[in-house]
């Protein structure tokens, strides 16, 4: 991104704040996941199911409410919502750190989750509504960059804390972040609802409960995604994919414990070198400011696979400079992955349509979610953790190879960056 893109971005109304209370809640989520991953892997020596149990109920609020939440978004005040979110979280956040055991952590978490289902719809629909879509490209790389730093920074200073401290100590923090988040979001709590949302709940409400207008608004995302093919070739790909991630995401501990069962921050370093390969790769796109569809998302699956499956190779004591250069390749293979997909949704869907596309997005991938980790937690437990990672691994960087060699025929040739405005939507250039 220049200095000249960058300044303009900054300068819209209300794109800071939001920017920098997405970057204040990423930062402590990572903090929060680290320390939470340490506590009952560690701390609690749980085994690799109990593990995979934690992003099952994480899940579970997506599934039931993922959509919803989407339609939900588009229809209130973007802002508003997402300071509500983060207030709550923060609550729930401070009740996670006095649970005593997984009987009472796995049902906080889930409650925490609910919020992130509202929380991030409502961020990627208030992104499109301020952003004028000759810069879209760049706030969607711009926010990746800020999710990867925080992985880098979390980790990295949660593993300090951790040595220091105790992951008690991080779950504070990550109370601070998020009431901070609010703070900040609440100057931007009267912006008003999109001018193609309003519209169209004007239009809907003349005859039609309030009620039948939600569900009239939720049937429309679901059908608008099945005509956007693109849109609906993305999330096909990243299901197949995140399929076989979501087994082995929650288990580096348990792999990591078997490299080296005296050091608890190394996982917090392993995070910290995955994210600074993804931050690495974002700047690169920010300066090339374009990707092909079928290279960002084939070949970041390619990295990450390549990557789980030479971790998986690694023997107990292996090196941790090994390790973080393997971190630092899924990092990349991540960082390409996650811009181009955020890149799809948002410049392929109409403004008024965002937050349904994302609240499903979030449904998928919650689904995923229900069954993938107990499937990996079970192979982990039958086939021991490093034979799991190789295995992942290879069938990762092959759903990869696939999407690459079949591009064209998925995804098209991409429109040119200066050309999104034909396709973004109406009134996305209009920055408030």
């Amino acid at each position: 991104m220049t200095r000249n893109e960058r300044s303009s971005l900054l300068s819209i109304r209300g794109f800071k704040n939001m920017f920098t209370a997405y970057a204040l809640a990423s930062f402590g989520d990572w903090f929060d996941a680290l320390a939470i991953q340490v506590l009952v892997a560690y701390r609690w020596g749980v085994n690799p199911l109990m593990l995979a149990l934690i992003p099952v109920m994480m899940a579970l609020p997506a599934v039931v409410f993922g959509s919803f939440a989407g339609t939900i978004a588009d229809r209130v005040r973007k802002a508003r919502l997402m300071l509500v979110c983060d207030l709550i979280t923060a609550g729930l956040t401070l009740c996670i750190l006095a649970a005593p055991n997984m009987a009472w952590l796995l049902p906080l978490l889930a409650l925490r989750a609910a919020c992130g289902v509202f929380h991030v719809p409502a961020q990627q629909a208030l992104t499109r509504q301020i952003v004028p879509a000759n810069l879209l490209f760049q706030a969607t790389s711009f926010n990746g960059l800020v999710n990867q730093s925080s992985k880098v920074a979390g980790p990295l200073l949660g593993a300090m804390t951790l040595t220091a401290l105790s992951p008690q100590a991080c779950i504070i923090l990550n109370t601070a972040a998020r009431l901070l988040s609010a703070a900040l979001l609440f100057p931007l709590r009267q912006l008003p609802v999109s001018n193609q949302a309003e519209e169209s709940i004007e239009s809907m409400g003349s005859g039609h409960s309030a009620k039948d207008s939600f569900l009239r608004n939720w049937r429309e995302g679901w059908l608008y995604l099945f005509q956007a093919k693109k849109v609906l070739y993305t999330m096909a790909f990243g299901f197949v994919g995140l399929t076989a991630l979501l087994m082995i995401d929650y288990q580096f501990p348990t792999l990591l414990r078997s490299i080296d069962p005296t050091n608890e921050s190394l996982i917090g370093w392993l995070v910290s070198a995955i994210g600074a390969g993804a931050v690495a790769v974002l700047i690169v796109l920010n300066r090339l400011n374009r990707i092909g569809y079928g290279w960002g998302l084939g070949g970041g699956y390619v990295l990450i696979g390549a990557g789980i499956a030479l971790l998986g190779l690694c023997p107990p004591g292996a090196g941790v400079a090994l390790l973080l250069g393997l971190g630092i390749m899924i990092g990349i293979g991540n960082g390409m992955y996650m811009v181009t997909q955020n890149f799809i949704l948002q410049k392929e869907t109409s403004e008024h349509m965002i937050g349904r596309v994302f609240g499903i997005q979030n449904t998928i991938i919650s689904l995923v979610m229900l069954a993938a980790p107990l499937i990996g937690g079970v192979l982990i437990t039958a086939i021991e953790a490093g034979r799991a990672f190789m295995f992942i691994g290879v069938i990762t960087a092959l759903i990869g190879l696939a999407g690459i060699m079949f591009r064209s025929a998925i995804w098209g040739a991409p429109a040119p960056i200066q050309d999104v405005a034909a396709v973004a939507g109406e009134s996305a250039g209009k920055a408030l």
